[in-house]
């Protein structure tokens, strides 16, 4: 069972979300805790790679409430957990291709935080347009074809 904490709803109107991996979270106990309440955002979030490891940047995780003298940094970097040869992967195409890795989602699955990151593509101005025009025609669609009693 999963229960989703947070969602990147711009990662789609800002690029072309192409491959999905799933990644866990190296966390501190009060970092946990806080994802646990609901208190997690990675607006302006990006996957970074550095000696062969990948980090999550810029993600924002509130202080938690309960906490003491000990708890955590809010936007300090995070290390996913990722198979080596996603890592290498993701490496390449980021470097090579021009894609950038930003996170999706973050959702706790069996008691584990979890982020889904994605390979993305930015998109030009003319294609948010045109993303807009199809969800517009889609909504129409829905809209003419909802039976009515």
């Amino acid at each position: 069972m999963e229960k989703t904490i947070a969602v990147n709803r711009k990662a789609r109107h800002e690029y072309f979300l192409e491959e999905f991996y799933e990644a866990g979270l190296v966390l501190t106990g009060t970092e946990i805790k806080s994802i646990r309440g609901g208190h997690a955002q990675f607006k302006d979030a990006y996957v970074d790679f550095t000696g062969g490891e990948a980090f999550i940047r810029d993600m924002h995780i509130a202080h938690y409430d309960h906490g003491n003298i000990f708890n955590h940094e809010e936007t300090r970097d995070r290390k996913l957990l990722l198979h080596k040869k996603e890592i290498r992967d993701l490496k390449k195409k980021v470097t090579v291709k021009g894609y950038t890795v930003i996170p999706v989602r973050l959702y706790l699955k069996k008691g584990l935080a979890k982020m889904e990151i994605a390979l993305a593509k930015g998109k030009d101005l003319y294609d948010k347009r045109q993303s807009e025009k199809m969800k517009d025609a889609q909504r129409e669609i829905e809209k003419a074809t909802k039976m009515r009693y």
